[in-house]
């Protein structure tokens, strides 16, 4: 079976950036498991997987625009750190959860300088050409109720 929009692909993976260094992989795990048009996966790594069968194996490059984004600079901003209520140490690296327009979303600390936190909404690959080495494990047909819910239900996939 080709991998298709309402596909439940399983694949292993690894991802490095454009040093070559590892950001993540199944290898040694369980295969990510997915649904197939149903945005689980950044655009890029998907379309490429379109017609791919069991056994294939793919390597992939992801610009930022099909992978997560372009650095967007009105997602950095700098707030005093009277901001961080009952936080004693703030560091760089350190992640929170912020209260935006569109609901909560996470924020990590990039820079601190005196009594000024600078925090970066964007996502940590953000703006980053991503490279995947992939290979196909398993593809079936999705069950209307996955299909339904836009994820995969059971083993690796969510459960109820």
């Amino acid at each position: 079976m080709q991998i298709a929009d309402k596909s439940v692909v399983s694949i292993h993976y690894t991802l490095t950036n454009v040093l070559g260094e590892t950001i993540d992989s199944s290898v040694g795990q369980e295969p990510l498991v997915y649904l197939q048009g149903a945005q689980n996966i950044i655009a890029g790594l998907e379309a490429a997987l379109v017609g791919k069968t069991v056994g294939d194996s793919l390597q992939v490059t992801v610009e930022p625009a099909e992978g997560y984004g372009e650095i967007r600079e009105e997602l950095i901003q700098e707030v005093d750190r009277s901001a961080f209520q009952g936080v004693d140490e703030i560091d760089v690296g350190m992640q929170f959860m912020a209260q935006t327009p569109w609901g909560e979303q996470p924020v990590t600390v990039i820079k601190v300088e005196g009594e000024m936190v600078t925090l970066d909404g964007n996502h940590p690959l953000a703006g980053e050409t991503l490279n995947f080495d992939v290979e196909v494990v398993e593809v079936r047909e999705a069950t209307t109720e996955e299909v339904e819910h836009g994820h995969v239900h059971g083993a690796g996939g969510h459960h109820h």
